[in-house]
Order: C-alpha cells, then sequence, then structure tokens
C-alpha cells in the first residue's frame, strides 16, 4: 500500500515553525515528514531539534546536496538523527546542478554518476559495516562509525533521469523524484531502476515521488501557485531537460509559461480534493511506494495556517 507523507513547504529560519508539520505527522496519518535542501538552514539540525520537543518522527531529506558534507559526515548526521528521533530516516542525496557544485568545490564532478556512486558506497560501508576504506576519484574515507543500536538508516538518491535512476537501481535504497508526472514515473524512472537492481541482482528500491500540489479555490490562481514553488527548479538545465522528456517544455526567460506548463503537463496538480485524490492515485499505479505532499505554493502566498490546513485536508481525502 502506497504511503502519505509531507514536505515542510518552507525553509525554516529557526527550527521552531518546524514543529506544527512534525506535530501533524505524529498526530496524523503521514508517513514521514520531509524537507529539501536550502543554504539557510541543515534540515538533519531542524529534525534533531523537532525530536529533542518530543516530535518524534520518520524523517527524509529530499535531497541534500553532496558538495555540501562529506560522506562520513553524511553517515554520522543520519545515523545521529535515527538515534534521537528513534525512528527510521531516509538520508537522500544528490550532486546537484553542475553551476553548484562549481560553486562549492572549485568546478563540478568530472562524473555525476560516478561522484555519487563512490559517496554512497562510503555511506553504506560506515552505516552497515562500521568502517570504511576507500581511496577514490572524487572522496576518500578511511574512518569507523561504531555501529550503535538505532532504527533503519535508508540510502536515498534524487532522480530525475533514467541513466542516475538505473544508477539508484544498482546502489540506493530509495529513490526519490521531485516534479516528476506520474506517467514519467511510470514509463521513465521504474524501467531504468529495474535494470539497474536486476543487473545488481539487488531488490528495486523503493520511490519516493515528491508532488507539488494545491486544492483549488475561487481565490486561486494554479498558475501563480506552480511558480511561486517551482520557477526556481525550471530553471535548473537537469530539471529542463527532466521536464522536456515528460513533454514539458519550459524556458530560462519565460517563468510564467514555465508554471502554465507544468500544471498542463501534470508536473503541479491543481484541483479539488476528488481530482487531486485521482491524479494522486495516478502515482500510485505508476509504482510510487511513498507521495509526498508538497503545498510550497499554497505556504508561500498563503502562510502557515493555510498550509497546515491544506496537508490536514489532503491526507483525511487520500485515507478515505
Amino acid at each position: 500500500m502506497t504511503a502519505y507523507s509531507i514536505l515542510t513547504p518552507f525553509v525554516p529560519f529557526r527550527p521552531e515553525p518546524l514543529l506544527p508539520y512534525a506535530a501533524l505527522t505524529q498526530w496524523s496519518d503521514a508517513h514521514r515528514l520531509w524537507q529539501g535542501q536550502s543554504l539557510l538552514n541543515d534540515p538533519f539540525h531542524d529534525f534533531l531539534h523537532a525530536a529533542a520537543a518530543g516530535f518524534r518522527v520518520p524523517t527524509g531529506t529530499g535531497v541534500t546536496l553532496m558538495p555540501l558534507r562529506h560522506p562520513q559526515q553524511a553517515a554520522v548526521q543520519a545515523q545521529s538523527l535515527a538515534v534521537a528521533s528513534g525512528h527510521p530516516v531516509v538520508a537522500g542525496f544528490g550532486p546537484g546542478a553542475m553551476s553548484f557544485q562549481k560553486s562549492m568545490l572549485g568546478a563540478p564532478y568530472g562524473s555525476q554518476l560516478g561522484a555519487v556512486r563512490e559517496y554512497v558506497a562510503i555511506m553504506r560501508a560506515l552505516l552497515e559495516k562500521g568502517e570504511a576504506d576507500h581511496a577514490g576519484t572524487y572522496f576518500t574515507c578511511h574512518s569507523e562509525l561504531p555501529a550503535v543500536p538505532r532504527p533503519p538508516v535508508e540510502i536515498g538518491l534524487g532522480v530525475l533521469r533514467p541513466r542516475m535512476a538505473r544508477l539508484a537501481g544498482e546502489i540506493a535504497d530509495v529513490a526519490i523524484t521531485w516534479l516528476t508526472p506520474a506517467p514519467y514515473v511510470r514509463d521513465v524512472v521504474l524501467p531504468a531502476l529495474r535494470a539497474g537492481a536486476e543487473a545488481a541482482g539487488r531488490p528495486v528500491p523503493r520511490v519516493v515521488a515528491i508532488v507539488p500540489l494545491a486544492l483549488a479555490k475561487p481565490d486561486r490562481d494554479a498558475v501563480e501557485l506552480a511558480g511561486v514553488s517551482n520557477t526556481g527548479h525550471t530553471m535548473l538545465p537537469h530539471y529542463a531537460d527532466m521536464l522536456g522528456r515528460a513533454g514539458i517544455e519550459t524556458s530560462r526567460t519565460d517563468p510564467r509559461g514555465n508554471a502554465e506548463a507544468l500544471v498542463a503537463g501534470g508536473a503541479f496538480l491543481y484541483g479539488g480534493e476528488r481530482e487531486l485524490v485521482a491524479r494522486l492515485r495516478e502515482y500510485e499505479e505508476a509504482g510510487a511506494d511513498e507521495i509526498v505532499l508538497n503545498v510550497t505554493g499554497v505556504h508561500m502566498r498563503y502562510g502557515q495556517q493555510a498550509s497546515l490546513g491544506e496537508l490536514e485536508t489532503l491526507l483525511g481525502a487520500v485515507a478515505r
């Protein structure tokens, strides 16, 4: 059965505003609380704050950018969060845009897939064997991570395109998609994941689809909400390429046109309760094991009360 989770729909300046969303996760049928990456806060720290405040829930990062931390530190943070929260953690990572890699590292990774493969290899060795002995092209780690009693830590990869999906099938526990229409998950992501898993002789990773959406209301503009929450992504080359493969054409010079294309192409869902539930069921049928409700547009336009109410309504609707 497909699980439904929620994404924190903003970047917390302080960790306290995260607490109502952690509380909603704890007190509702939500499966997990997710955060995306930002340069303002650290999601592992925010989740630890929520656990210390009494809101101990399963968590996930979707996705943290590799250039910001060494894989040894990533493993330590993921394990620390699992211990403190007492719940499973999905530690999702990705290389980020090549422009971001250059800004952090001086140059992009020579091989995106090669860097990801090394990163995951070190994390897995530390989390599962307690030590890593790796000297690679992109990362070196000769270190130990003492085993402690804890819930599971799953290693996730951000997946947009077929080659990364195939790699995720080979090495990841979870494949995390963002802004991917349901037919793209079914026709592109899943086949590549299965091919990678079959080649590696391992189970197919779970698929987590982070889906931006909003309920239709008289005072709302679907295109505005899609633009507020996703314009930055549509301007990045790897997202533009993925969207193009999904039949959604975008431009670096036309933000509103991009938002219109997201709505028309099913990358941003908008409609009444019944319509949204039906559209979310398409992700279930496409093979998503977990669907993350992303109401960032609603939060940015209407605030916390509106986004919490929207999430509560949507969680109730999909549970019926």
